[in-house]
């Protein structure tokens, strides 16, 4: 094992609760180390923890697993904004959340949107889905 994935795997270790590590937690320490957010999903798979409490709400709840809901109502500029980004047909998860920052809204409300087009998001930053 190389020190960088054993700083790696030191860091998330210091995360863990109940054999899970949160998407947040992920990304705090992909920001911290300055490494793609995939690289902690790597290291979490190699340590057999499970990925939990997606930011998109999309898995890692228990116990129903996802907590996404559907939007009874989707604004125009949040639909054309997902609309814009797809990619064949499914928004990607990093488009989701730049589209989320871009109109200053959750990332959640950005996966409920998505729940209401009908619109399945793919490619987890940190490789759950």
């Amino acid at each position: 094992m190389s020190l960088k994935e054993s700083e790696i795997e030191s860091e998330i270790i210091k995360c863990v609760a109940d054999n899970e590590l949160s998407c947040s937690d992920a990304f705090e320490i992909a920001w911290k180390l300055q490494i793609p957010a995939c690289d902690i999903g790597a290291a979490a798979d190699r340590l057999n923890l499970k990925l939990a409490k997606c930011q998109l709400g999309l898995f890692g709840y228990k116990p129903d697993k996802k907590i996404v809901k559907v939007n009874d109502f989707v604004p125009e500029d949040l639909e054309a904004a997902i609309r814009n980004c797809l990619d064949d047909g499914k928004l990607l998860c990093i488009k989701s959340w730049e589209i989320a920052d871009n109109l200053n809204l959750s990332r959640f409300s950005v996966s409920c949107a998505c729940e209401a087009l009908g619109i399945k998001i793919k490619d987890c930053q940190i490789g759950a889905f």
